[in-house]
């Protein structure tokens, strides 16, 4: 499982890694998180407002900071949807 964090290395950004970490250790999940703060790369995805959360290709969040409990949905429904 590849995840990015989409954004500028604002405040926010760095809460929405902090908090993936977070989610991904509670569901004891290995992933890479990956931070993208080209914008240029950030357009192609489509991402209006950051930060931007983005898992194995999937824009799953993007303008907030999603709390660990909404995380950990978002990254289980996307396990399930990969099966």
């Amino acid at each position: 499982m590849t995840i990015k964090v989409l954004g500028s290395g604002c405040a926010n950004c760095k809460t929405l890694e902090r908090r993936t970490a977070e989610a991904l250790d509670e569901l004891k999940i290995q992933a890479i998180i990956e931070k993208v703060q080209d914008f240029k790369v950030i357009a192609t995805f489509g991402i209006m407002h950051t930060p931007g959360l983005v898992i194995d290709g999937k824009v799953v969040s993007q303008g907030t900071v999603p709390s660990v409990e909404n995380l950990k949905v978002m990254i289980s429904q996307q396990l399930a949807a990969q099966s």
